[in-house]
């Protein structure tokens, strides 16, 4: 009996992957290279820095306290500590940071508002900003309409207050009020005394203000000069009219 050869079947080999490795790391070389490239150019560096809505301080001012420098990496600026490094001022309540590729990051400020003046030592006429920083009264002039602060200490915690409480009230209720100065007593640490434009003396407390401003306008409009005293109760005493020489020796 015959035997019967079966043909052997070739198996398939593995075709190599030597050329698709090249490939792959070519591919990684070349975008690693243009990676540093990239970084390494003025593309991708800041080139330009804008600030606007400032002022109270500079750009150079803002730019310093803010940490960004031409040069930056631009992908590395980040808005969030750029507004919190410049809200650190006194002057700033708020700060918008906008990047606009390539290079450029824009920064609106939004300062404190002026609530009130005061004279430093040196006779210096500064604002009163509704922080409680005080600054030097720019080219721009003052606004009559707010009071001046005198005989206050600078590090008097009473006087950051007024300046929060000032900027809270509408500037048609404190138009009138020309001078604030401290006059604290043990029950209230923190009265004040106040000086009208309508010629009226008024004693409250910082605490007290903004509650008590209203009765403070009823009373100017309608009376005749006096004392006007808003702490626990309210009081209004007229000033004593002084009689003219003339008219008492004609008596």
């Amino acid at each position: 009996m015959s035997k019967t050869h079966m043909p052997v079947l070739k198996q398939d080999k593995p075709k190599p992957k030597t050329a698709k490795k090249i490939i792959g790391i070519l591919l990684l070389l070349f975008v690693a290279l243009l990676t540093i490239l990239f970084f390494r150019s003025s593309v991708s560096q800041v080139t330009e820095i804008h600030f606007t809505g400032n002022t109270f301080n500079t750009n150079e001012q803002l730019i310093k306290q803010s940490g960004l420098h031409i040069g930056d990496q631009y992908f590395g600026v980040e808005p969030k500590d750029v507004q919190e490094r410049l809200m650190k001022l006194g002057t700033i309540k708020s700060a918008e940071v906008v990047k606009s590729f390539p290079g450029e990051v824009s920064i609106v400020v939004t300062e404190h508002p002026t609530v009130a003046y005061e004279l430093s030592k040196s006779g210096e006429l500064q604002a009163i900003l509704a922080s409680g920083t005080s600054v030097p009264v720019t080219a721009s002039g003052i606004a009559v309409e707010k009071p001046i602060l005198t005989n206050w200490d600078p590090d008097d915690p009473n006087k950051a207050e007024l300046s929060e409480v000032l900027a809270e009230i509408s500037g048609s209720l404190t138009s009138d009020i020309s001078e604030i100065m401290p006059s604290p007593t043990l029950s209230f640490p923190d009265r004040i005394k106040m000086y009208t434009r309508s010629k009226f003396e008024v004693i409250t407390s910082v605490a007290l203000l903004r509650d008590k401003v209203e009765y403070l306008n009823q009373v100017t409009e309608m009376e005749r000069p006096g004392v006007i005293t808003m702490l626990e109760a309210d009081s209004y005493v007229p000033f004593v009219e002084e009689v003219e020489e003339g008219a008492e020796e004609g008596q």
